[in-house]
C-alpha cells in the first residue's frame, strides 16, 4: 500500500509496518511546540538520536481521541526497558508554513518526543534552538484568540452540516427545456447495504427526501472508500446541467481580489463544510435534483455538488452576506480575512465569523487558519511586503532535468516549438540539442547541450511565456502522464490565437501509481492538473485537453459517467463533475507543452495543496481495499488470486497492455474480451481488477465456481453474487452451465417456463372434429360431454356405468343425429384407452388423439364446457329436476351468440344453419310479410263481399260458377259463398265478376269524357285523316287514333376512356 500526504481528519489514517523495533534516546532534548491540528499545540521534546517521535496519551485526548489502528511494533528505551504502544496514528504536522505527513505512536511516557525525521523535515536541524524557541513563543501568543475564537462561536464550529436560514436556492430551466428522467444505475450485490445505510444517513440529516413521482431523475455513482465507507454522488451531467440556465452572476475577478490583499500583514483563511449542501433548494426547484435509486426517487433539499449553475449562486450568497465587511475576500467556499495588525485582523475575523454563524452556516475547523503571515493565491505570495509571484509557477520547468536519451530530448525540444512564436533567435539556442537527433548520431551530453539547455529553460520560465492569470481570457489545462511523472500547464488564449502559459505543475508517480493502467495514468494527469489548478478554474468555463483519445468517452460523454468504468476512473469523473469545461483530443506530436513535463521531471515529487490532497488520499490507496473486498467472499485469498495470475498468460498478456498500451490489431478468444473492457481494467498489487471485480485466473475458476454455488443458488441469483465479487470472460455462461450440471439442483427444480397455448388447427367444417370428457359424478350421476369444435355445439348424456361400452352405445346415439366426426380429442381416461375403444374408432374411420397425462389443456375445449356445465348445475340448484336444469342449460347454451364464433353466431346457427325458436321470440310482434313484387303487379287481393267467379270442380258442371268472398285467410285464401254453400278457394281459383257491366258502361261513353276523365291530352285532327278515316260520333265529332307525343332521344354509347377511374 502507497502512502499519500493527507490532512490530519478522524477519518485520515493508515498503517504504516516497520520490521525493526523502535529505539528511544533521551540524549540532547529540547522542548517546542507543535500546532498538531492547527488548533491545539502541543509541547515535544527534540531527542537528535530518536529515529521515530510519539506523544503521551493525554496529548492524544487533548486532540480529540482520533481513532488509531493496532501496532506490531515494539519501543525499547535507552535503558534496555520496553514501552508500551497504545497504537500509531497517520497524521499532518505544520510548523512555520512547512507541513508534512508521518506516523506517530501513543504512549504511557511522560514526554511527547520528537524524532530526528521530524526534525529535519521541520527544518530545525540548522537553526539555532533560540531562534525556533523565538519562533515558537510567536505561534503560541496566537493561539489565545485562535482559543477564544473557538469557544465565543461554538455553534460555527459544532460538527454536522450547517444550513443557511436566509436564503434559498432557485435553478432556472432553458425555455427549449425538456424533462430528462433516467433510468437507475445497477449497484453491486454486495455494496447494497452500504447504499441504503448511506441513503438512509442521508435522509435523516434531511439532505434528501423520497418522492413518489417526478418528471427528472439523474443516475447515482457511488464510490467506495477506504475505510469502508461509501460516497454517493449524483450525475447531473445526464441531462440537467444542460438545460438549466446559467445564473448571471461573476466570480471575483483576480484584480479586485489582489487589491483586498494587497498591504496585508496577517492573514486568516476559512473553510466552510460542505459549503454547496448548505445552501437549501427552494421547492419549485427540488423536483428537478431528483436521483433514481435502487430504493426509489429522492429529491435533494439542499444545492448539491456537480450542479453547473451552483459556484455563482453561492458566490452571490456568500458576497451578500459579507458585502460590508472590509478586507475580505471570498472566493467560492474559501473565505481570506486580511489586517495590518493582530489586533485588526481579530476584529475582522470576530465580525465574518458573526455573520456566518447568524446566517446558520458552518466551518471546517481543522481547515480553518489564522494570524498567517503570508498566503498564496492565484499565483501570487501576499505578505506584508506586498505581492510576488509564486516560484511554483515555473518551478516544475526549474527543476526539469537534463535529458539522458533522445525520447526524452524529443520531449523537451517539442515542448520548445509549442512556444517557438514567443522565442527570438531560437534556432541558434537549440543548435547542439538539434544535432543529437541527427540520424547515426552518437549521444553525447556536452557542456553546449548543457548550456543550449539551461538558456531553454531560462526563456520558458522569462516573462516571454508567461502570463498573468486573467478569467476574461479563454482558459486551457493540458495535462499529460508517462511512465514516471505526471505534467500540467495552465493558459491562456489570446484573441490572435497565441497561447501562453500561467503556471506549470509536474510530479513524480508514486511506486503504485507506477503500476497503473496508461489510461489511469493519463486519467490521473487531468486530475492532478485540476487540483492543482483548482483556484484558476473552478466555477468557470475551460477547455480540458489530453492526448488519450479513451478519456473523452469517459470523461466528456453527455450520457453521463459509464457505470462499468474501472473504479478509480469512477472516482475521478466525479471529481470533475463540480467542474464546467470541454474535453479535447489533441495528437501527442502537438501536445508538447505537457508532454515534456511529464517526462523530464526531477526526482522529488512534488505533494498536493492540503485540502486537495486529502481528497485524493482518503479514496487512492482503496485498490487494495477493493481487491480484498472482491475476494473476501471467496475460498481464496488475494495472494491465491495473485500467485494464480502470475501463472496465467493471457492476465499476464493484458497486465502488460494495461500498464503500457493496447495493440490496435484485433485479438482473438478471451483477450478480446477483455480488450473491449479495456477502460475498465486496472492492475491492483499484481492483481487485474474490472472495476472493483477480481479478475480469476483460470486455475481457480472451478473452485470460485462452487463457492459462489454454496447453498445451491439458482442461475440468477448466483450470477447477481458473481458480478459483485469477480470476472472472468464467459463468466455468465460458465455459471449457467455449471447450475445445469448440479444434480441437486436439477431435481429439485421448478417447472420449466410454460410455452404460450398452441391452438388447435381451426375446423374447417361442422363435426369434423369434437371433443369428449366426463363430468362429474354431480348429485350421483356422471354424465358424457361432447363439444363441436366448430360450432360448439355441446351434448351432455347422463352415463351409468362410465365404461367403455356405455362410452360407445352413447356416441353411437348422437352420431346417429349429426354424422360421424373426423377426429376425436379425449383425455386419457380408461373408457378412451381400451382396446375396444380404438377398434370402435376404426371400425369408424375415426382419428382418435389424447391429450398428454397430467395435462388438461390440451383438451381445453371440452375441459372449459365442463367448468361451464358445472357452475350452472351449481347455480340452478333447487330449480327442478336435474333433467329440467341440463335441458334448459342445453337450451340456452346453443341459442345463445358466442364470442368464438364468426359474427358472434350461436352454435345452432353455425351446426344447422338456422335460429332455433325457443320462447323469448314469442315477445317479438309478428310483422306483416310483404308481397312480392310480380304478385302486386299481377293480382289485387279480394275483400270480403266481392262478387267473384269460383272454379268449380264437379263433374258435369260449369267450370266457374258465380260467388261472393265471405271470409280471406292470410293474402291469398278466402272462403266462397256459391249457392248456399261455402267453398274455401286460393286467389288463382278465383275470377272478378264485374268485368261485363264495366264494359257495358263504358262502351256509349264519348271520347272527349274519357280523355278528361284519364287526363290525356286532345287529339290532333288533320285533313288526310278526315277524309281517310271519318267516324261519326254520337255528339257528331270525329275522333281520330291518338298518337304518342313523346320525345325519344338515341341511348349515348358508352365512351372508355383510360384515364378516368369513374364515369
Amino acid at each position: 500500500m502507497h502512502r499519500r500526504s493527507v490532512v490530519f481528519t478522524k477519518a485520515d489514517y493508515l498503517i504504516k509496518e516497520f520490521s525493526s523495533s523502535i529505539p528511544y534516546s533521551c540524549r540532547d532534548s529540547t522542548q517546542i511546540s507543535d500546532p498538531l491540528n492547527q488548533w491545539s499545540a502541543s509541547s515535544f521534546a527534540v531527542g537528535h538520536c530518536i529515529r521515530y517521535h510519539h506523544f503521551v496519551e493525554k496529548t492524544w485526548r487533548t486532540l480529540g481521541q482520533p481513532p488509531i489502528k493496532p501496532s506490531s511494533q515494539t519501543a525499547v528505551s535507552a535503558c534496555g526497558g520496553h514501552l508500551r504502544l497504545h497504537g500509531e496514528l497517520y497524521c499532518c504536522i505544520s510548523f512555520r508554513g512547512t507541513t508534512f505527513n508521518g506516523t506517530c505512536y501513543i504512549t504511557n511516557s511522560p514526554l511527547n518526543l520528537l524524532g530526528l525525521d521530524w526534525f529535519e523535515k521541520l527544518g530545525l536541524a540548522d537553526l539555532p534552538i533560540s531562534a525556533i524557541c523565538n519562533q515558537v513563543q510567536t505561534t503560541a501568543s496566537t493561539q489565545h484568540h485562535v482559543e477564544d475564537l473557538r469557544k465565543r462561536f461554538i455553534e460555527l464550529f459544532k460538527p454536522g452540516l450547517g444550513l443557511c436560514t436566509t436564503t434559498e436556492a432557485v435553478l432556472k430551466l432553458q425555455s427549449e427545456a425538456t424533462p430528462v428522467f433516467r433510468p437507475k444505475r445497477p449497484v453491486p450485490y454486495a455494496s447494497l447495504p452500504l447504499v441504503h445505510a448511506e441513503l438512509q444517513r442521508l435522509e435523516t440529516e434531511g439532505v434528501l427526501v423520497p418522492v413518489s413521482y417526478s418528471s427528472w431523475a439523474a443516475p447515482i455513482v457511488v464510490v467506495k472508500k477506504s475505510n469502508g465507507s461509501i460516497r454517493i454522488c449524483a450525475d447531473f451531467s445526464t441531462g440537467l446541467n444542460a438545460a438549466l440556465q446559467h445564473h448571471h452572476y461573476p466570480l471575483p475577478i483576480p484584480d479586485d481580489l489582489f487589491t483586498i490583499l494587497n498591504g496585508g500583514t496577517y492573514f486568516a483563511k476559512l473553510d466552510l463544510a460542505d459549503a454547496y449542501l448548505q445552501i437549501p433548494v427552494a421547492l419549485e426547484s427540488r423536483e428537478l435534483l431528483t436521483i433514481n435509486t435502487h430504493r426509489g426517487l429522492f429529491q435533494y433539499t439542499r444545492l448539491p455538488f456537480g450542479i453547473k449553475t451552483a459556484p455563482a449562486i453561492f458566490q452571490q450568497i456568500i458576497d451578500t452576506i459579507l458585502a460590508d465587511v472590509s478586507g475580505v475576500a471570498t472566493y467560492l467556499d474559501d473565505v481570506l480575512i486580511v489586517g495590518s495588525t493582530a489586533d485588526e485582523l481579530n476584529t475582522r475575523t470576530h465580525l465574518v465569523l458573526q455573520r456566518l454563524q447568524d446566517n446558520g452556516f458552518r466551518l471546517r475547523p481543522e481547515k480553518c487558519q489564522f494570524f498567517l503571515r503570508f498566503v498564496k493565491y492565484l499565483g501570487f505570495i501576499f505578505d506584508a511586503s506586498g505581492r510576488h509571484p509564486d516560484p511554483q509557477n515555473t518551478y516544475a520547468i526549474q527543476q526539469m532535468p537534463a535529458p539522458t536519451d533522445v525520447s526524452s530530448l524529443r520531449s523537451f525540444l517539442g515542448m520548445i516549438s509549442y512556444y517557438s512564436a514567443f522565442l527570438p533567435s531560437l534556432h541558434d539556442v537549440r543548435y547542439p540539442l538539434n544535432r543529437l537527433l541527427e540520424k547515426n548520431a552518437t549521444w553525447n551530453w556536452s557542456t553546449q547541450c548543457e548550456s543550449a539547455f539551461s538558456k531553454l529553460k531560462a526563456m520558458l520560465s522569462s516573462n516571454l511565456l508567461l502570463t498573468h492569470y486573467n478569467p476574461k481570457l479563454p482558459i486551457v489545462v493540458a495535462a499529460d502522464a508517462s511512465t514516471h511523472g505526471l505534467g500540467a500547464v495552465l493558459s491562456h488564449v489570446f484573441p490572435d490565437g497565441s497561447e501562453k502559459a500561467v503556471m506549470h505543475a509536474s510530479r513524480t508517480l508514486t511506486p503504485a501509481e507506477k503500476r497503473y493502467g496508461q489510461i489511469e495514468k493519463e486519467a490521473l494527469a487531468l486530475i492532478f492538473a485540476v487540483r492543482r489548478f483548482h483556484k484558476f478554474i473552478y466555477g468557470r468555463r475551460f477547455t480540458l485537453l489530453t492526448d488519450h483519445k479513451p478519456l473523452l468517452s469517459i470523461f466528456g460523454s453527455k450520457k453521463g459517467i459509464p457505470a462499468h468504468n474501472a473504479n478509480r476512473l469512477q472516482r475521478w469523473a466525479l471529481a470533475l463533475l463540480g467542474y464546467d469545461f470541454d474535453i479535447q483530443y489533441r495528437r501527442s506530436e502537438d501536445f508538447g507543452q505537457a508532454d515534456a513535463l511529464s517526462r523530464l521531471i526531477s526526482n522529488h515529487s512534488t505533494t498536493d495543496e492540503d485540502t486537495l490532497i486529502a481528497i485524493v488520499s482518503t479514496e487512492d490507496d482503496s485498490g487494495p481495499t477493493l481487491l480484498a473486498n472482491a475476494v473476501r467472499a471467496m475460498p481464496v485469498t488475494a495472494e491465491d488470486v495473485r500467485e494464480a495470475t502470475r501463472e496465467d498468460p493471457i492476465i499476464q498478456e493484458a497486465i502488460t497492455y494495461v500498464q503500457s498500451r493496447w495493440p490496435v490489431k484485433q485479438l482473438s478468444g478471451d483477450m478480446q474480451q477483455l480488450a473491449n473492457r479495456r477502460s475498465a481494467l486496472c492492475v491492483v498489487n499484481d492483481c487485474l481488477m474490472f472495476g472493483d471485480r477480481v479478475v480469476i485466473p483460470t486455475t481457480l475458476r472451478s473452485k470460485v465456481l462452487r463457492q459462489f454455488h454454496s447453498g445451491h443458488p439458482g442461475i440468477n441469483r448466483m450470477k447477481s453474487i458473481a458480478r459483485s465479487h469477480a470476472y472472468w470472460p464467459n463468466m455468465d455462461k460458465q455459471i449457467v452451465d455449471f447450475v445445469k450440471r448440479c444434480s441437486h439442483c436439477q431435481k429439485a427444480a421448478k417447472n420449466p417456463p410454460k410455452l404460450p397455448p398452441v391452438p388447435w388447427p381451426k375446423s374447417e367444417k361442422a363435426w369434423s372434429r369434437v371433443h369428449i370428457d366426463f363430468a362429474g359424478p354431480l348429485g350421483g350421476t356422471t354424465y358424457l360431454i361432447l363439444v363441436d369444435s366448430y360450432s360448439k355445439w355441446p351434448e351432455i348424456l347422463p352415463i351409468a356405468p362410465p365404461s367403455t361400452t356405455q362410452t360407445i352405445k352413447l356416441l353411437n346415439q348422437i352420431f346417429v343425429r349429426h354424422g360421424l366426426p373426423e377426429t376425436i380429442v379425449t383425455d386419457n381416461g380408461s373408457q378412451f384407452t381400451s382396446s375396444q375403444f380404438r377398434e370402435f374408432c376404426l371400425q369408424n374411420s375415426i382419428n382418435h388423439v389424447r391429450s398428454p397425462p397430467y395435462h388438461p389443456q390440451s383438451n381445453g375445449q371440452a375441459e372449459r364446457f365442463v367448468d361451464t356445465f358445472k357452475r350452472a348445475m351449481l347455480k340452478a340448484r333447487g330449480e327442478g329436476t336435474t333433467e329440467d336444469i341440463i335441458e334448459r342449460f342445453l337450451v340456452a347454451y346453443r341459442t345463445t351468440p358466442h364470442d368464438l364464433l364468426p359474427n358472434s353466431k350461436s352454435p345452432a346457427e353455425m351446426l344447422m344453419g338456422r335460429k332455433l325458436r325457443t320462447v323469448h321470440c314469442a315477445m317479438k310482434p309478428k310483422q306483416v310479410a310483404q308481397q312480392s313484387p310480380q304478385m302486386k303487379n299481377t293480382r289485387i287481393p279480394y275483400e270480403v263481399g266481392t262478387k267473384v267467379y269460383a272454379r268449380d270442380y264437379r263433374h258435369g258442371c260449369d267450370r266457374w260458377v258465380e260467388g261472393e268472398i265471405t271470409q280471406k285467410h292470410g293474402n291469398v285464401m278466402y272462403d266462397v259463398k256459391v249457392n248456399q254453400e261455402i267453398w274455401t278457394r286460393h286467389h288463382n281459383q278465383l275470377r272478378s265478376r264485374e268485368a261485363k257491366e264495366k264494359e257495358a258502361i263504358t262502351k256509349h261513353v264519348p271520347l272527349d269524357l274519357l280523355l278528361d276523365t284519364f287526363q290525356l291530352p286532345p287529339i290532333p285532327l288533320t285533313e288526310t285523316t278526315k277524309s281517310s278515316t271519318q267516324v261519326e260520333h254520337p255528339s257528331g265529332s270525329v275522333w281520330l287514333p291518338r298518337r304518342s307525343d313523346r320525345k325519344r332521344t338515341h341511348p349515348k354509347k358508352l365512351q372508355v376512356n383510360p384515364r378516368l377511374r369513374r364515369y
